[in-house]
């Protein structure tokens, strides 16, 4: 579907360019980005490689368990069908912790794992289960500490202080997954609610005294 939509957006600036007389600055756009993103890239490499090598020092010596143990409480609680020794529980735990960590990169496989380890918990294959629902909301509306990919993008384009977003990443996020948890406790609730019945159809009494026309005499 993503494919679709560039495609649609890349038809219709060209159909616009062609139809204004501006297809040169279409063209000089188009490279102009594919040179932009070139560069980003090669300078995102350096900064990411950089904490990604910080972070796996944390996880080798124990901070990503520690911080699991630590949200391992509170998973169970946003999970209370998910059994507590499943594997799915593990790979939401890593996940969560990553994310937190600002490594969406490990993040994502770790999340698919989740994924499929709760697919196998799905009585119906072709619709996703209430512990599905949380962790794809909770994925994308984690709460981040270090945002590692912005400060990155930041000093690449030369920002004086590129880590000035920490405090509004951590807030923003901390309401988007205030706001993803609530959401997803509402539908939940709403969930366990018994379906309304129908009220029971009432049939018409038969008459006590029979009509004028059998009546004798």
């Amino acid at each position: 579907m993503v494919n679709w939509i560039w495609l649609g957006m890349i038809v219709v600036s060209v159909m616009f360019g062609a139809a204004n007389g501006k297809m040169e600055k279409v063209a000089e756009a188009a490279f102009g980005g594919a040179q932009t993103g070139v560069t980003v890239c090669l300078g995102l490499i350096s900064i990411l490689v950089f904490w990604m090598g910080l972070m796996r020092i944390a996880e080798e010596a124990g901070l990503v368990r520690k911080l699991s143990r630590l949200l391992a409480p509170i998973v169970r609680k946003l999970f209370p069908d998910v059994p507590k020794d499943h594997p799915a529980m593990g790979y939401i735990l890593s996940n969560m912790s990553a994310n937190l960590l600002g490594l969406g990169n490990a993040a994502t496989p770790m999340g698919i794992k989740a994924m499929q380890e709760l697919q196998k918990l799905n009585p119906n294959e072709t619709v996703a289960t209430p512990a599905m629902c949380t962790l794809l909301a909770l994925n994308t509306a984690s709460i981040t500490l270090v945002p590692t990919t912005m400060i990155a993008i930041r000093m690449n384009f030369g920002s004086v202080h590129p880590a000035d977003i920490v405090a509004p990443t951590l807030l923003a996020t901390l309401v988007s997954t205030g706001a993803a948890i609530l959401a997803d406790r509402w539908y939940r609730s709403r969930d366990r609610k018994p379906p309304k019945t129908a009220p029971p159809i009432e049939t018409p009494r038969l008459a006590q005294t029979p009509p004028a026309s059998l009546k004798g005499g």
